[in-house]
């Protein structure tokens, strides 16, 4: 699927080319420190199928518990994360999805790691009550 994304304000923009069906949730600690959110929703895209079409993002390096260097670019002006670079243990960037222009064409994502720093709400959170704007 092609598809296109951008940062927040639009300074940051790519094309890129995904198979919907990688889509995954992640919910370590990392993924929650850096969208100041439960979890993260992300989908694997290889080099040759990625293209950065505006701007130039900040990149932020963290070290994870395995000694990998993960790169993590976000927009220096709104600050919304973006991608992550492809790692000396992973070749494939990873889209954020919420900047996907596409995200409403998505699937549902098939597969959830790190379950164990899942947050004990997030199964459940069809139950809380809903509004179709702000409430």
């Amino acid at each position: 699927m092609n598809v296109t994304g951008q940062c927040h304000c639009g300074a940051i923009a790519y094309r890129a080319r995904i198979e919907p069906d990688r889509i995954m949730i992640c919910h370590c600690r990392d993924c929650q420190r850096l969208t100041g959110s439960a979890f993260r929703v992300s989908v694997p895209v290889a080099p040759q199928d990625f293209e950065l079409s505006r701007g130039e993002p900040r990149i932020y390096y963290k070290i994870a518990d395995n000694g990998s260097r993960r790169g993590h670019a976000f927009c220096g002006d709104c600050g919304a994360p973006v991608f992550r670079l492809p790692t000396d243990n992973n070749v494939n960037y990873s889209l954020r999805i919420g900047g996907l222009d596409q995200s409403d064409q998505l699937q549902p994502p098939r597969k959830q790691i790190w379950t164990r720093r899942r947050w004990p709400w997030v199964i459940a959170i069809d139950e809380i009550a809903e509004h179709n704007g702000q409430a």
